[in-house]
């Protein structure tokens, strides 16, 4: 498992260029999560019609 998350890691690296926007590419992929959650709270909003 330690060699999967290693070798993640080599892959995730951004280019140099790009180092200072590393934040915000680590939560960009919770972005999708939190529409379902919103659809989710919309709909009980209006109690599932």
């Amino acid at each position: 498992m330690s060699f999967f998350l290693s070798n993640f890691y080599v892959f995730a690296k951004l280019p140099e260029a790009y180092a200072p926007l590393s934040p915000l590419v680590d939560v960009l992929p919770i972005i999708p999560i939190l529409f379902f959650l919103l659809a989710f709270v919309w709909q009980a909003s209006v109690s599932f019609r």
